[in-house]
């Protein structure tokens, strides 16, 4: 039983992790229609400054709240001014640029930091002896990501902006010939998806470090993640993020030999008999 409850809080927290990833990659590719392979680069953008702040605070909690705004004003730049010009043009145009600033970015952070590793400190108050300290952190991350779960369902569902936002999403032509700053709406919305990969790393970095690559990793889940909840999706993300951690947690744990495999055979099954996701909308 303290296996299973201790496999069962693993699983919880890497799902939080990958919410707080997928979420905004769905967000994008529902709104933009963009496939955004930089994404996990913001994710560890968001882990490289959240070690940052704690060494120049020397504190954890301002780093939560400092970086996801710093990193998604990066991101907003960066949409602003690459990615509003190729939005009419092929597929292909989209993902070589973001796969190009993947590179770029990545690049410039090992410039920045060098090639090795950064810990970070959690905070004092979740510390304590190694297995409660533990405990303690990643039952916060399960927390942090339900409250932004909660927060982001309510935002688009019960607000006058997230209503411009889903207009945007079905139909960005007609929404423009309402009022709707369509532009504005874009550059916002990819800017609040990096926030949120910036969030998640300054979440993992403690538990994780920073390292260079990271990001690699974690947009290889994110995207398994949204092709089984379905793109553009809130709750498909969450659905899928739970899937995808309790597989890679609980697969690590008694079938290590498949674990991968067992996450790879259940997206292939989506992608089979359900392609728009669980909770996606057939187009």
């Amino acid at each position: 039983m303290a296996n299973l409850a201790e496999q069962l809080l693993n699983a919880l927290t890497l799902a939080g992790l990958l919410f707080l990833v997928s979420a905004g990659l769905s967000l994008v590719f529902g709104i933009l229609r963009v496939v955004n392979f930089a994404h996990g680069v913001f994710y560890m953008l968001g882990a490289y400054l959240g070690f940052t702040t704690v060494a120049v605070t020397g504190w954890f909690w301002p780093a939560l709240l400092i970086v996801p705004p710093v990193v998604g004003a990066l991101g907003a730049l960066v949409e602003s001014s690459t990615l509003r010009f190729i939005y009419r043009r092929p597929p292909i145009y989209q993902l070589l640029l973001t796969f190009g600033l993947a590179l770029i970015l990545e690049e410039s952070l090992r410039i920045v930091y060098g090639p090795t590793a950064k810990g970070v400190e959690p905070p004092p108050s979740l510390q304590g002896a190694l297995s409660l300290g533990s405990l303690l952190y990643r039952l916060f991350v399960v927390g942090l990501s339900l409250a932004v779960a909660v927060a982001v369902w309510l935002f688009l569902r019960k607000t006058r902006a997230g209503l411009v936002i889903r207009a945007v999403a079905q139909n960005s032509e007609m929404a423009d010939c309402l009022g709707a700053d369509v532009a504005r709406v874009r550059t916002l919305v990819f800017g609040a998806a990096c926030a949120l990969a910036g969030l998640g790393g300054v979440a993992a970095a403690p538990m994780t470090t920073a390292y260079l690559g990271m990001g690699i990793g974690v947009i290889v889940d994110a995207f398994v993640v949204v092709v089984i909840g379905g793109l553009g999706s809130i709750g498909g993300s969450v659905a899928g993020s739970l899937v995808v951690g309790a597989a890679q947690t609980w697969g690590a744990f008694y079938l290590p030999e498949t674990a991968m495999v067992i996450m790879y055979a259940v997206m292939g099954a989506i992608l089979i008999f359900r392609p728009w996701g669980l909770f996606g909308e057939e187009e």
